[in-house]
């Protein structure tokens, strides 16, 4: 059928929800863990790795052009759109879990390994996720029923962000447990002398007690400079003894240290969420159907489809916010671990956090259909912006105790983004259906293409923008002293950095032509065209 009347079952939108899902836990996952992965664990610089996602990026705006241009020419039993998430699931989770493995090379080659498995990871992410996009546009022809369709993504797209960002952190605990010799000596009530002796060699381990409150101190020739912390991280070697003075809790013993191994948590964790990756994304190809073809006649003419898109203000517009919002959501996300480990001094905490926000998204995404009928699509993404922004400035006034505050305010911001990072994706819809009223032409994939390239572009571009704020504070992930120096440049990433990059976003999506009524009488149009067309069919 080419009309618009099947509704989607329930299933198909589960289904199709699910793959988002899918998407999240590797976008997500990249996007909450790789800075710090790189900074903390590989031990590269901030301006490198800041270099490194935004560089990655530039090779997006052609990749995902042409992906779009590939899915709307890509003829297979099972549909223009579905096949590419089957061929790219198990490769794209393979790229997933080498870019969190670490080879143990010079610093030139891990450089090398860093930006051949990102770049790697973003092709087979454009080349998955377009596709993914446009199948919601060709599932129904109703640019309301495609509004519920976007809903269930994005509660699946939360929910694979709960189990990446909510596990995560448990898992690299788990995986990446060691058990060094470590004495405790009591010097007075709630304060010891801890000398841990190193067995192995690894390169970045974390070191807590298992209730998470002491603070540890160096109690070496660093002690001078030192600050307290809850925990401390640092490069381990055979042999050496790693002394500290720990206060805060009492009846504290050698059982009650857990001392991690970054590098190999990270990896196993990360191994994990590949698999469930590819399941995910398997389910969702077994589950949906695609149901809107390109108009009866309709030719191969790459000319004339990038014609119509370069003409489509809706398209452009939304291309354009897409990426302030894009940026605003990575920035968000990229320094929440870092934050909450130097700034907080609790990375476990970021967890509780992470699934917090994730919770409250889903409940945003289900407010977003209601709330998009009773005010329109695009007055709805203007005011989330400018609210969740304004929430989001507020965390500079937290100080490091504020842990109500910060949670507050974040989950407050985080409620209200969801909205208009729903939101994308269901107007680009609504823009392919512009288009094609207008021209009497369809290119879904190539109007899709743009949700893709925001998403990406806005993130390498949020990733440069904390390598470059942290490295102008002197950050360095595997010093403690030049940590606490680049403090004000995180609380600035985590609050009124992204605020302003939202209020960009909220600018540009005023100049957004299609109106809920035009919407209206669009996909009624279309619908009688459809139905033409499907009469002329069968008469012949």
């Amino acid at each position: 059928m080419n009309t618009n009347t099947t509704k989607v079952s329930l299933r198909e939108k589960i289904g199709y929800g699910l793959g988002d899902a899918a998407a999240n836990i590797g976008w997500r996952g990249v996007g909450t863990f790789l800075i710090i992965f790189y900074t903390d664990v590989v031990g590269l610089s901030p301006a490198t790795v800041g270099v490194l996602l935004l560089t990655a990026r530039f090779s997006d705006g052609i990749s995902d052009i042409i992906m779009g241009i590939i899915g709307d020419r890509t003829e297979s039993r099972y549909g223009k759109f579905r096949p590419w998430i089957l061929w790219t699931a198990i490769p794209l989770g393979i790229s997933l879990a080498l870019l969190f493995t670490s080879p143990d090379m010079v610093e030139s080659g891990k450089i090398v390994y860093a930006y051949v498995t990102y770049i790697a990871f973003t092709l087979l992410y454009t080349a998955n996720n377009i596709p993914y996009g446009a199948l919601m546009a060709v599932m129904s022809g109703d640019h309301k029923e495609r509004t519920s369709i976007g809903s269930y993504r994005m509660i699946g797209s939360f929910g694979g962000g709960i189990l990446v960002q909510g596990a995560l952190l448990f898992l690299v605990a788990h995986f990446g447990h060691v058990s060094p010799q470590v004495d405790v000596h009591k010097l007075a009530d709630n304060t010891y002398q801890v000398d841990i002796s190193a067995t192995k060699d690894v390169a970045n381990v974390n070191v807590k007690t298992t209730d998470g409150i002491a603070t540890f101190t160096w109690s070496d020739d660093r002690a001078v400079t030192d600050t307290p912390t809850i925990g401390k991280s640092f490069r381990m070697v055979t042999g050496e003894t790693y002394s500290f003075l720990v206060e805060g809790e009492t009846n504290l013993t050698s059982e009650q240290f857990r001392i991690i191994n970054q590098q190999r948590g990270y990896t196993y964790s990360f191994y994990l969420m590949s698999l469930i990756l590819i399941l995910l994304m398997l389910v969702t190809f077994a589950t949906t159907k695609e149901r809107i073809k390109p108009p009866s006649g309709q030719t191969t003419n790459l000319t004339q489809d990038f014609k119509d898109l370069f003409g489509n203000r809706a398209w452009f517009t939304l291309l354009v916010t897409a990426l302030f919002s894009s940026t605003y959501n990575a920035l968000k996300q990229g320094i929440i671990i870092i934050y909450f480990t130097h700034y907080l001094h609790n990375q476990l905490l970021a967890a509780s956090y992470l699934v917090g926000l994730m919770l409250v998204s889903m409940v945003g995404a289900i407010l977003m259909t209601p709330l998009s009928v009773r005010f329109g699509k695009r007055n709805l993404f203007i005011a989330s912006l400018i609210v969740s922004g304004a929430f989001i400035s507020m965390i500079i006034f937290c100080g490091p105790s504020a842990i109500v505050a910060i949670f507050i305010l974040g989950l407050l911001s985080e409620l209200i983004g969801a909205m208009f990072s729903t939101l994308t994706f269901v107007m680009l819809g609504d823009a392919a259906d512009y288009s094609e009223w207008k021209n009497n032409r369809r290119a879904t994939g190539l109007v899709y293409s743009a949700g893709s390239f925001s998403t990406k572009f806005g993130g390498g571009i949020a990733g440069a923008i904390i390598g470059f704020v942290l490295t102008k504070y002197g950050y360095d992930g595997l010093d403690p002293t030049a940590i606490q120096g680049a403090i004000p440049g995180v609380k600035m990433l985590m609050s009124w950095i992204p605020a302003i990059v939202a209020l960009i976003g909220a600018i540009t999506m005023m100049f957004y032509p299609l109106s809920k009524k035009m919407m209206d009488q669009i996909s009624e149009e279309l619908e009688i065209r459809r139905r033409v067309e499907d009469d002329l069919i069968v008469n012949e």
